[in-house]
């Protein structure tokens, strides 16, 4: 999924910009399509890639806890990994920890009938943090311009689970050497797409909703991942490093993996897309703007036009829409007053909306 995050985001979204550089921040372009920005997430050392649930009442996302007030402090060996959350979206709702408290998650979906929840975990592998660095270092690809700034990782053992709501009711779904995340249903809840490194190269699969016939649908060189559905179920969205230079672009592609075509080919970092209730839009972040400033930018899968969406310094990555199309949410470090990630909402429209029609 996207998903960083979409997945794994392994560091924080950190870096202020340059003092230097101008401030990207122009709320009046912003507001064409977003209305009643706010911060969602409180109380976290981070927090992103958020989901909402079928009905739009809920989110479910990852996060780091922060730890408890203490005097020299004693980390803990899972202290700075993601664990999963879900919220109700309602003003000082308590956020509950549905995953198990063990290991690194990432990418949770709630199923499309609203009584389970997925996501990927290393909670069955652990990795111990004396050789955490080393088991990880084959897999620290995609770094940014060949910084470090924004990396994420792909840590062996990580599967995909199935678990009630709760939490509870914890199913293994995928079992295989390597790195299995990254995962989402489909329309009808009956698959999940999803990333996996079990024939030594990052791919995208789809497999029934039980864990069974995984089927390969990308074949080429370089890693594929953070796929979705479309609404429709036609078609499947993700992100590539197909070109080797560690610059990600955007795919979309048929649930046989034979009609793939590139949506961008540039010379950024393009990558979490995710599609509009509509499947003829989606939204997807880019670094042409500068490393330190990633901004949202919406396109038409089929016409090929293109709309910048946020205009503010820092991080704003990986977009869903709320099941009816009137929401959007996102993960933003640029936004909080300490620069770390958090997940923020917004009131969207399709169309740009201008003062004047306001």
């Amino acid at each position: 999924m996207n998903a960083l995050l979409p997945f794994f985001l392994a560091s924080a979204l950190l870096g202020q910009p340059p003092a230097s550089r101008p401030s990207a921040d122009d709320p009046e372009k912003e507001a064409l399509h977003l209305r009643n920005i706010r911060q969602v997430t409180f109380g976290f050392a981070k927090a992103g890639e958020g989901y909402f649930s079928p009905d739009g009442k809920a989110i479910i996302f990852q996060a780091v806890p922060n730890p408890d007030p203490t005097v020299f402090l004693t980390p803990k060996a899972n202290q700075d990994d993601y664990q999963v959350f879900t919220a109700e979206l309602k003003a000082d709702a308590k956020p509950r920890m549905v995953s198990t408290g063990q290991g690194a998650c990432t990418c949770s979906y709630f199923h499309p009938d609203g009584k389970s929840i997925l996501f990927a975990s290393t909670h069955l592998n652990p990795t111990p943090p004396e050789v955490k660095a080393q088991a990880y270092s084959n897999r620290d690809r995609f770094k940014t311009d060949r910084t470090s700034r924004y990396r994420w990782e792909f840590p062996d053992g990580m599967d995909i689970f199935k678990a009630d709501l709760d939490g509870k009711g914890l199913v293994r779904l995928t079992n295989s050497n390597g790195y299995d995340a990254e995962g989402s249903y489909s329309p009808d809840g009956k698959q999940i797409v999803f990333t996996s490194f079990r024939d030594g190269d990052g791919e995208i699969y789809i497999m029934d909703a039980d864990g069974r016939n995984a089927r390969r649908i990308t074949k080429a060189p370089g890693y594929d991942g953070g796929p979705f559905f479309s609404p429709d179920g036609k078609r499947i969205i993700y992100r590539s490093d197909r070109r080797g230079d560690d610059k990600l672009q955007i795919y979309i592609n048929n649930l046989e993996g034979t009609a793939e075509r590139a949506l961008t080919s540039n010379d950024f970092v393009n990558w979490g897309p995710y599609f509009h209730p509509d499947s003829k839009h989606i939204l997807y972040a880019t670094s042409r703007h500068g490393h330190d400033n990633y901004e949202l930018y919406m396109l038409d899968v089929d016409g090929g036009d293109e709309m910048r969406i946020t205009y503010k310094d820092g991080f704003d990555g990986l977009p869903v829409f709320s099941p009816d199309g009137k929401k959007l949410m996102w993960t933003s470090s640029g936004r909080t007053a300490n620069k770390q990630s958090q997940l923020f909402i917004a009131d969207f429209t399709l169309e740009a909306e201008t003062p004047a029609a306001r």
